[in-house]
């Protein structure tokens, strides 16, 4: 029981603005994983469109990368699909 206190203390402890970052951040990941899935393509396909490496795209999955809008912009265009959708 102590274990699952500390946990929940740490976690508590994290600031709001944090949290909703690594949300963003595992966001963006899963929904990369999807379009990848959904269009068959590959993790050395995505780093082949975007000449960048294997284990950087690996690592984008993961959900601990902070993306720029830059970055953002370049994975949607090699992928043909939003990844982020802004509404207004």
């Amino acid at each position: 029981m102590i274990h699952n206190k500390m946990f929940r203390d740490s976690l508590a402890a994290i600031p709001e603005e944090q949290k909703a970052e690594f949300e963003l951040s595992f966001g963006i990941a899963e929904r990369m994983d999807e379009i990848l899935k959904e269009k068959n393509i590959s993790q050395c396909e995505l780093a082949r469109r975007l000449d960048k490496r294997v284990s950087e795209v690996s690592r984008w999955l993961t959900g601990r990368h902070s993306f720029t809008t830059s970055t953002i912009a370049k994975i949607e265009t090699a992928l043909g699909s939003p990844i982020v959708q802004i509404t207004r």
